[in-house]
């Protein structure tokens, strides 16, 4: 269950709160009440719960303080809820730079409201447990965030079949039922942001992508994915047929008018005709990232029209190197990766004319590295640590020649980084390909599946498996599975057949058959061996 905290220096307000909704039903427990930070802080470091809701104004420590040590200390879990007395804006903005989900003021306080924002905040939970799933213990990134590959190749055309994209979706919870789908590209961009650290900057940006979505949300089913630090993909999906432009329009003008008030930062964005299919999401995107270079202060939005496309027509055509550059990234191929990025060089600098084209192209490659490479930001930041604005720099080339350096600047390093990195990332993959059978393991497990959830061939996977581990695939699933089968018949009280059952075995013969193979003894054979130890209970016969 969810947990959540209660922090307020009014006893009445923490008990309205805990008794306005049925929380066992939203699946969530209250673990606790604090009545400031002070005691709130020291709840969260003992409790660790998911979300907190806290009046700003309290004796000790307040709100706000609260907010930005627990974002120092624990990131962004637990999310935050921010009580109010009354609507104070500057107090509200600065809660919200802190990535607060929601705010409520006390004296419009119901259940509706209330209940609203617990869900938005679960909502939110879910996508940041989602992106957590394949972390170190010390909280670093071993393989790329799970959530956003599978966005990233969603929105390139980079699944490579319909199953793949049906088991990653499956596995991450999503929802790709509507009817009809569009996507945008945009940036943010704030001419404060010069002024703040990176630190500050991801903040300030990641703050107004997160508000942009909760308001677009109140239109239309909506994912936004992050592609750097200031430019965005948005998914929105329609239960109707045929969606109006109009609302989506509205939609963004009324996130661009919310987020200028409360950062200080613009918003802008290319638009993508509908389609009825996810796996065509990717052509809605290319047709977005078109009409996103016609954007400017008086037209911040642009659909993707006739008119659009023949302004920058005879596009750059990538998806013929996307099985080279997926794989290179995914496999730290460093000579495939090196050859695909010259020819692509060699193809822009044949064309001089298309700069549009060839800063899409471009944009489109780094996208890619950014979101296919562990540690992408930190690897393409090392690679343009010269530059000013590092790989950002991209945007301000004048011509093709210039995108070409930069191109060829970005092969060079990439190739460098992957080689240093070539046998820890190998050791990541598997190591985090361990954890998720055992996470998994009484589920029917295959080595076709579980490519598809890391995003890798399963030829690649099987041999890879096998040069770390000094055993194949199907060997260490099922010694796994035997391992963990061996508690369950001395401890749970458990049929053999309902053993093989909860393990994914086809019957209980073939069960007795794999564990005798592994063993040496019979399952019943086990059973009985330890039948005079302590703390064994009798096993029934099958």
């Amino acid at each position: 269950m969810i947990k959540l905290l209660i922090v307020d220096d009014e006893p009445l307000v923490q008990i309205g709160i805990k008794s306005m909704l049925r929380w066992d039903e939203l699946g969530i427990e209250v673990c606790g009440t604090a009545m400031n930070g002070k005691a709130a802080l020291e709840m969260i470091r003992q409790y660790r719960p998911d979300i907190v809701i806290t009046d700003i104004k309290m004796p000790v420590m307040n709100g706000l303080e609260l907010v930005k040590i627990c974002r120092d200390e624990f990131g962004p879990i637990p999310l935050f809820i921010i009580l109010t007395s009354f609507e104070e804006f500057s107090l509200i903005k600065e809660a919200m730079s802190y990535q607060a989900v929601d705010y409520l003021i006390k004296l419009e306080l119901d259940p509706g409201s209330l209940k609203s924002s617990i869900e938005k905040a679960s909502e939110r939970l879910e996508e940041l447990k989602a992106k957590e799933s394949f972390r170190q213990n010390q909280g670093r990134p071993t393989l790329l965030s799970y959530h956003d590959k599978f966005f990233m190749r969603l929105l390139h055309n980079l699944f490579e079949n319909r199953d793949q994209f049906s088991i990653q979706s499956r596995d991450l919870g999503l929802d790709f039922s509507a009817r009809q789908y569009l996507a945008c590209h945009g940036e943010l961009l704030s001419c404060v942001s010069e002024s703040l650290d990176p630190e500050g900057q991801i903040n300030l940006y990641s703050s107004s992508l997160q508000m942009m979505r909760e308001i677009l949300t109140k239109y239309a089913g909506c994912y936004a994915i992050a592609l750097d630090k200031t430019r965005f993909a948005l998914i929105f999906h329609f239960p109707d047929e045929q969606p109006e432009m109009e609302t989506v329009l509205e939609a963004l003008n009324n996130g661009r008018s919310m987020i200028r008030n409360y950062f200080n930062v613009e918003l802008s964005a290319g638009i993508g005709e509908p389609v009825d299919d996810p796996l065509k999401i990717s052509i809605s995107y290319q047709e977005a990232r078109q009409a996103f270079n016609l954007c400017s202060p008086d037209a911040p939005f642009v659909p993707f029209t006739q008119t659009a496309s023949s302004s920058i027509r005879d596009s750059f055509n990538l998806a013929v190197f996307k099985e080279d550059l997926t794989r290179a990234f995914e496999e730290f191929d460093t000579d495939a990766l090196y050859d695909t990025l010259t020819v692509i060089s060699q193809l822009f600098a044949a064309n001089p004319q298309k700069l549009l084209q060839t800063m899409d192209g471009a944009c489109n490659i780094l996208y890619l590295a950014l979101s296919l490479l562990p540690e992408g930001e930190e690897i393409l930041s090392g690679i343009f640590s010269a530059s000013p604005d590092g790989y950002r720099s991209i945007y301000r080339m004048k011509d093709v020649f210039q995108i070409v350096r930069w191109l060829e600047q970005l092969r060079d390093g990439l190739c460098e980084a992957l080689k240093t990195r070539r046998k820890t990332y190998k050791d990541h993959v598997i190591l985090n390909v361990q954890k998720y059978i055992l996470n998994h393991i009484e589920e029917h497990l295959s080595l076709n599946e579980i490519a598809a959830v890391f995003g890798l061939s399963p030829n690649y996977l099987s041999t890879l498996f096998k040069k770390t581990c000094s055993m194949g695939f199907s060997e260490y699933i099922t010694q796994r599975k035997i391992s963990r089968a061996k508690p369950l018949l001395l401890e749970q009280d458990l049929k053999i057949y309902e053993v093989a059952d909860r393990l994914g075995f086809e019957s209980a013969f073939y069960f007795s058959k794999v564990f005798k193979k592994v063993e040496g003894i019979s399952p019943r054979e086990f059973v009985q061996a330890h039948m005079n130890e302590p703390n064994t209970h009798t096993i029934l016969e099958e």
